[in-house]
């Protein structure tokens, strides 16, 4: 099946962070657009700004867990 093989990652602290941090990124992104408790313009601006750095360091994140 799908998920029969599975395969230990051996990552260090920092690279862990680094994967966490930017899954967080993209959430906090992803919740500032669809809260209503920050007025929209400041909303929308921080919201893309998280998203798109979210989004732009998965890349680097990914690099990380294939090569380890």
């Amino acid at each position: 099946m799908l998920f029969e093989k599975h395969r230990k990652l051996k990552l260090t602290k920092p690279e862990m962070a680094f994967i966490v941090g930017t899954r967080v990124l993209f959430a906090s992104g992803v919740t500032m657009l669809a809260a209503g408790l920050v007025p929209a313009p400041i909303r929308r601006v921080v919201g893309i700004g998280l998203v798109a750095i979210g989004a732009v360091t998965t890349i680097p994140a990914v690099r990380t867990l294939v090569k380890a």
